[in-house]
């Protein structure tokens, strides 16, 4: 797979997600999609079908979602993806939070699809924040 066809692929699945169009995203991932997460609060998942079922909840729970792509590095069918999400959350107290998070994705990008995902963030990060507390010095 070319690089400009992985990049393609990975800034519509970005775009779909930060329009809050979790059926689009949903159809550009592939059939046996490995979404992956590394942080704590993530729950990783195989397959377009739970993928459907999953992202329409999270988009609705991390409301406002939007990734800033702050680096984009494409080799093949490989690219990772440097970004800051932005999102707001709701405490079960009514309580809104807005959210910013610095983290990292890595793709996999298989005939058009995104086959793999892998999502680096910090969730103490994002306790910390929903918390009300500050971050260290």
């Amino acid at each position: 797979m070319s690089a400009e066809a992985t990049t393609q692929a990975v800034v519509a699945y970005l775009d779909a997600i930060n329009a809050g169009d979790a059926a689009r995203a949903v159809e550009l991932v592939a059939e046996d999609f490995v979404n992956e997460h590394t942080s704590s609060l993530g729950n990783s998942l195989r397959g377009r079908v739970a993928y459907g079922e999953r992202l329409p909840r999270f988009l609705e729970e991390f409301r406002g979602l939007h990734y800033e792509v702050e680096d984009l590095i494409v080799s093949g069918e490989r690219a990772a993806a440097a970004y800051t999400m932005r999102f707001e959350w709701t405490a079960p107290t009514g309580t809104v939070h807005p959210v910013t998070i610095r983290g990292m994705f890595r793709f996999r990008v298989i005939d058009g699809h995104i086959a793999h995902r892998v999502d680096y963030w910090d969730g103490t990060d994002f306790q910390r924040q929903i918390s009300g507390a500050t971050a260290a010095p």
